[in-house]
């Protein structure tokens, strides 16, 4: 029986029946787009005259791919023929180089000698391969906890997304902030934790593909800001240092970007914007509280710490010693300092109690002295503020006293009893 065209499908409407029997399946069962498939048919029965294959819901002329008389092998295109499909004998389609668009439900229809039909249905998802996404970000640099974290992985093909944290899978803490569909991550209030490298990947069964990473920085600080002595030691409130050594401050925190840094001696700005500061010879001069502040040029926040900074008391007390201890009449005598004060700005040996009209001299740091009322010409004063008196005689005797004053204004007084012995 020849069949011209597709007048047997108007004759066999009368005769349509659905078979169960005819299942169709895709072969590769995941085909990937540009691969040859076969929708192969199973469960084909009795004398076939015919077939038709559709590319759509329904038995509609407008989805009609082919017809395929087999007595004669002749195939017919329809309307939804795209020109890479070819029907086989035995009934299946083979399809040459499929495109995503080739997706969806096929329809095979068959003809019997007794002009019966029966209809399989298959279904065909072919898989993009993916080209690569893009992270794209609302900004890359915010600030901790003030900032909302937007990005959305963008790609051309409807492909499930997963995301990548410095090349891990994504955090669940940070998952939580995924949209319904995967593609767009938001966090309110970034955290600094959340600062490093995001990447995006698509996949399908076929293909996967992965974003090159986008980098955040999370601005945060300055935090703990502490003031440090030699860079590694932590100090308390207040450091003590012995007169004319040295001390560099440190100061640290917690912050990104680093501070700028600014500090304040007792209150006055010093010309220092470095992170440590040196006190290169300990005067009394230097004595007071140091302050560093540290700031966040991209925060816009402070903060501070201070220390005080104090000579070290004495170690030894002052004392005086007349060497030789019993000078004798014509003698010379030293009256010897031990334990005077480092930071020494002046001092005076006075003839009697500290009461200047029996001043003897004063002594300056530089070496100069100048004379008091009770000089006789034969005195003179050391850098140590030692006294020596030449050639003594019994009017020498009798209590000497030495006033030293310090840089930081601090007055001490200390006096030895001189005996001179006569000559038998």
């Amino acid at each position: 029986m020849a069949l011209a065209g597709c007048s047997w499908l108007l004759l066999s409407a009368t005769f349509l029946s659905v078979g169960a029997e005819i299942s169709i399946t895709p072969e590769p069962a995941q085909p990937a787009e540009g691969d040859n498939v076969t929708l192969a048919v199973h469960g084909l029965l009795g004398e076939l005259l015919a077939y038709n294959w559709y590319a759509g819901p329904t038995l509609s002329l407008t989805y009609l791919v082919a017809s395929y008389i087999i007595s004669t092998g002749d195939e017919i295109p329809g309307p939804a023929h795209t020109g890479r499909e070819a029907v086989r004998p035995d009934g299946g389609l083979d399809i040459q180089g499929v495109l995503p668009r080739h997706s969806g439900t096929y329809i095979l229809q068959t003809l019997n000698r007794q002009l019966q039909t029966e209809v399989g249905y298959g279904h065909l998802q072919v898989y993009e391969i993916l080209a690569q996404p893009v992270v794209m970000a609302n900004n890359t640099a915010l600030v901790e906890r003030r900032d909302t974290l937007h990005l959305m992985c963008s790609s051309p093909s409807p492909a499930e997304v997963r995301w990548f944290f410095n090349g891990e899978a994504l955090p669940i803490a940070i998952r939580l902030g995924q949209s319904p569909d995967g593609r767009v991550l938001t966090r309110h209030g970034v955290r600094r934790e959340e600062a490093g490298a995001y990447q995006c990947e698509v996949w399908n069964p076929v293909s996967v593909s992965r974003s090159e990473p986008i980098n955040l920085t999370v601005y945060f600080g300055p935090e703990r800001v502490a003031i440090l002595q030699d860079s590694t030691t932590r100090t308390g409130c207040t450091i003590k240092l012995d007169f004319n050594t040295s001390l560099t401050l440190w100061c640290v925190s917690q912050s990104c970007p680093e501070p700028e840094y600014m500090w304040v001696f007792n209150g006055r700005a010093l010309k220092n914007g470095r992170d440590h500061l040196n006190i290169s010879s300990m005067t009394a001069a230097q004595e007071g509280t140091y302050t560093c502040i540290a700031k966040n040029p991209k925060t816009l926040l402070s903060g501070s710490a201070s220390v005080v900074v104090k000579l070290s008391a004495a170690a030894v007390v002052m004392t005086i010693v007349p060497v030789p201890t019993k000078p004798m009449e014509g003698q010379d005598v030293t009256l010897t300092v031990q334990g005077y004060p480092k930071d020494l700005l002046v001092y005076a040996w006075y003839r009697g109690p500290a009461s200047e009209p029996n001043r003897l001299l004063s002594q300056l740091p530089s070496g100069n002295w100048i004379a008091g009322p009770a000089h006789t010409g034969r005195e003179a004063a050391f850098a140590n503020c030692s006294l020596l008196v030449q050639k003594l005689n019994l009017t020498d005797a009798g209590r000497y006293t030495l006033k030293t004053i310090t840089l930081q204004g601090k007055t001490e007084t200390l006096d030895v009893e001189l005996q001179v012995a006569t000559l038998e």
